[in-house]
Parts: structure tokens; C-alpha cells; sequence
């Protein structure tokens, strides 16, 4: 088969990769198309065009020889490229994308084409309860599964979140939103993981992270996997796949489905929007009010849970009156209802 290119990455590509890695990645997004050609020229795949998505790769569709629709996606980055085959390795046959084929020395993988198409196809009904079994599914697999190579949550959460919280907190100006933030930021010291729950993690399930095979069905795909507790996946999918829609349902149908307490979730998403409203106020992010109302309303509820009381603000009254009634019996809920009679797992030694 005679060696294939497909000339200069696409200009959206090239700023969205600027913009995450700064001026330093430029010499590799010259090289990306030779290392997919090189690629698809090992595989014998033929190269069709560039799919311009994700902010750390060049993705490019491709076919086999039998015809057989893939995508070639090539890393920028050789330590997040093995991060990420490691973590679909574990998840293997489950909701995601199946690696077909890798390349180590290119940090390039041929991979799966969920949906037949790029984007993925269109969702069935249910789509919150789905995506929640998905994640739930990825839990178990890296539960049973030996463990990758990947950093943990702890040094994640202790070694970048934390100390970036702290600076921004420190020198930004929140102007309205300081009492919110400060206030969160009280908080974080008390995080605990659970070691009965440590599983590997997707850590990025924001909405275009979640496709849809030809069923309708979800596949979680570009990981960025760390290990640790899986509450902090049920807590940044109830954040961040829709900071207007259907926020505090997540979090109910999350714990429903994961068996972990409402507010176990709930600290982890308190955490993860005051990350978020200081990341959206430094780059001027319009969506900084949506995410401050969301971090109000998880405050309120978790200040309600310490309390032992109802909470007081009439939206977060409502909001917990719905986890009650989402949740059930099965899961501990917010004010003066009794927790899970449900018997957790001993932790693990």
C-alpha cells in the first residue's frame, strides 16, 4: 500500500492544542501527519480525513482493509497516550472504544469507530440512567481487572487540584463570588476516599466524552484515568456533563446506581465547582455564573448534611426534598433522614 498523508492538521485542531500545551507542542503538530501515515501504512489502513475534535490529539478516520471504519488517533503527549491505552485495556469489551491496534514508538492507536460514524450516533431513551450504568460498568471492570499504570486520585487531588485551588483563590479577584469560594475551599481538607471503592477512573466526563454506538447506547471514551475512589467519577459527571440541565438528578441517579451516599458524591462535587468557578473566573469563562450556582446549591446541601438540618435557601430545600424521593431508602439523603442500612464492604487492607 503506498504511504498516504493528509496534509496539515485541521486549524481548529492545531489552536485547541496551542491553546492546552502552549507554543512547544508546534514542531510535533507538523509531524502529526507523517506519524499517522506511518501508522496507517503498518496497519494497512486507508487514511480518509481528519476528524477535528479533542484538545491533546490529531484524530483521523481510517478504514481497513475489509472496509471497516477506525479511528487513528495520535497523542501529543507519549505519558497521557499511555495513560489512556492502559485504561481501555482494563475497560476492554466494555463502554468505551476498543483499542484495535497501537504504536508505542508513535504514540498513535487505531481505535474503534463507535456509532459507524464520527460523534458517535444518536442516544436512546434514559439517556442520565444509561450514562450512569456506563460509568458503573467501567467501575466494576476496574475492580476485577489488574490495575494500570496510571497516577492515583490522592497525588492528583494532593500535587495539581489542591495547590491550584489555593493559588487562585489567593490572587484572583471573585469578586461577588469570594464568600462562595472561600467557604468551599473549608471544606476540601475533610475529602476522604473510601478503599472499599478504588477502581480505575475515566476523570473526564464531560458531555463530549460520552457517544453513542448504533443502539443508542453510551460509550465513555478519552479517558484521562487516574485511580482512586469512585465517587469523584460520579461527582464530575453529575458537574460538569450539563452545568444547566439536570444537575442535582445526576446526583441522585449516580448514587442510586453506584450505592454511594448522596453526600459522599456530594462532597466530591463541591470540590470539583469550586475547581471549576476558579479555572472559568481566571479565563473569563461565561459559563462562570452557571457553575457559581451549581457550587451555591451543592453548598447549601452539604452545610445542611453537616448540620443535621433541613437547608435553609428554599432552592436547595427542594433540591434535597428530590434526592429523597430519587434516592430512596438506598442511599443517605440530606437533613434529618436516616442513612443506608446498607452494609458497606470492609476496606481494603
Amino acid at each position: 500500500m503506498a504511504t498516504q498523508t493528509l496534509g496539515a492538521v485541521p486549524p481548529g485542531c492545531r489552536q485547541r492544542l496551542v491553546g492546552h500545551y502552549g507554543p512547544s507542542v508546534e514542531p510535533w503538530l507538523r509531524a502529526a501527519p507523517s506519524l499517522l501515515a506511518e501508522a496507517a501504512e503498518r496497519w494497512k489502513l486507508s487514511l480518509k480525513g481528519y476528524h477535528d475534535a479533542g484538545h491533546a490529539s490529531a484524530v483521523a478516520l481510517a478504514t481497513t482493509l475489509d472496509g471497516t471504519p477506525v479511528i487513528l488517533k495520535a497523542w501529543f503527549e507519549r505519558l497521557r497516550y499511555r495513560h489512556e491505552i492502559a485504561a481501555l485495556t482494563v475497560w476492554a469489551d466494555g463502554p468505551t472504544a476498543d483499542v484495535i491496534e497501537a504504536a508505542d514508538d508513535l504514540s498513535v492507536a487505531a481505535l474503534e469507530l463507535v456509532g459507524d460514524r464520527p460523534g458517535g450516533a444518536a442516544p436512546a431513551g434514559c439517556e442520565r440512567q444509561m450514562v450512569a450504568a456506563a460509568i458503573h460498568a467501567l467501575h466494576s471492570l476496574g475492580r476485577r481487572r489488574p490495575r494500570p499504570d496510571v497516577p492515583s486520585l490522592a497525588h492528583f487531588c494532593q500535587k495539581v487540584v489542591m495547590p491550584r485551588i489555593r493559588e487562585r483563590v489567593q490572587h484572583l479577584d471573585l469578586g461577588p463570588w469570594r464568600t462562595l469560594a472561600e467557604e468551599a475551599c473549608e471544606g476540601l481538607p475533610a475529602l476522604r476516599e473510601d478503599p472499599a471503592r478504588t477502581t480505575v477512573l475515566h476523570a473526564d466526563l464531560y458531555r463530549e466524552n460520552v457517544i453513542f454506538d448504533r443502539g443508542g447506547h453510551p460509550r465513555l471514551i478519552d479517558p484521562h484515568p487516574l485511580v482512586g475512589d469512585a465517587a469523584f467519577d460520579c461527582a464530575f459527571w453529575t458537574v460538569h456533563y450539563d452545568l444547566e440541565r439536570e444537575v442535582t438528578d445526576r446526583l441522585a441517579t449516580a448514587a442510586r446506581i453506584s450505592r454511594i451516599p448522596v453526600p459522599e458524591i456530594t462532597a466530591w462535587c463541591r470540590a470539583l465547582a469550586v475547581d471549576g468557578l476558579l479555572y472559568y473566573r481566571e479565563i473569563d469563562d461565561p459559563a462562570l455564573p452557571k457553575i457559581a450556582q451549581v457550587l451555591s446549591v451543592l453548598s447549601a446541601l452539604m452545610t445542611s448534611d453537616l448540620d443535621g438540618e433541613e437547608p435553609q435557601d428554599p432552592d436547595a430545600r427542594a433540591i434535597a426534598a428530590k434526592l429523597r424521593m430519587e434516592g430512596g431508602a438506598a442511599v443517605a439523603t440530606f437533613g434529618a433522614v436516616a442513612h443506608s442500612p446498607e452494609k458497606k464492604e470492609p476496606p481494603h487492607a
